[in-house]
């Protein structure tokens, strides 16, 4: 796959049902193994990738969205905020990168590096100290592909089971981790 064929493009309101039905099709065969019965659908049609939610995120002036494409297939997304948030408060000399997903069908074949690098790029042209990301702690090789790109494992947390009861429990943990732009 050439890389060079690889677009981001940033998605506007008039996008949101694009990237809606987009990340419910990446989501749904990556993770169905962390929810209970009726969890995925709760979680892509209610809680994460409704419309209406899309639509105030990307109405959100802290978020963006980026649909990446090869040609004119859509192989993944990225939801950054441009100031992180940490216990609450918002940090301007960081981005978070809060969502970065890629077709499951397309995985090993650095379409992952060439979304982190636009990331890296995005990061140094808003003059941010550092990149801050979530990943679950069961997430083996999402973790080990962010620690060989350099982030390091800052903290960690459990998502809250009030919110997420149809979540299997032993899947709740999460980590922070935060890359610094040198």
């Amino acid at each position: 796959m050439k890389l060079d064929a690889i677009t981001f493009k940033q998605v506007e309101l008039v996008d949101a049902i694009e990237l809606s039905d987009l990340a419910k099709k990446i989501y749904k065969p990556h993770y169905p193994y962390l929810w209970n019965e009726g969890g995925v659908d709760w979680y892509i049609n209610e809680f994460a990738y409704p419309v209406d939610k899309v639509e105030q995120e990307i109405l959100d002036p802290n978020n963006l969205h980026f649909i990446v494409y090869k040609e004119e297939e859509a192989l993944g997304y990225l939801k950054i905020n441009i100031n992180a948030k940490s216990n609450g408060i918002i940090q301007e000399d960081a981005l978070e990168l809060e969502r970065i997903y890629i077709d499951i069908d397309r995985i090993q074949q650095s379409i992952g590096s060439a979304m982190m690098n636009f990331v890296f790029d995005l990061a140094r042209k808003k003059n941010k100290k550092s990149i801050y990301l979530k990943a679950m702690d069961s997430a083996d090789k999402a973790l080990s592909f962010y620690k060989k790109l350099g982030f390091e494992i800052i903290g960690d947390y459990n998502l809250p089971g009030n919110v997420f009861s149809l979540m299997k429990p032993e899947y709740r943990g999460m980590y922070i981790l935060k890359y610094d732009i040198i």
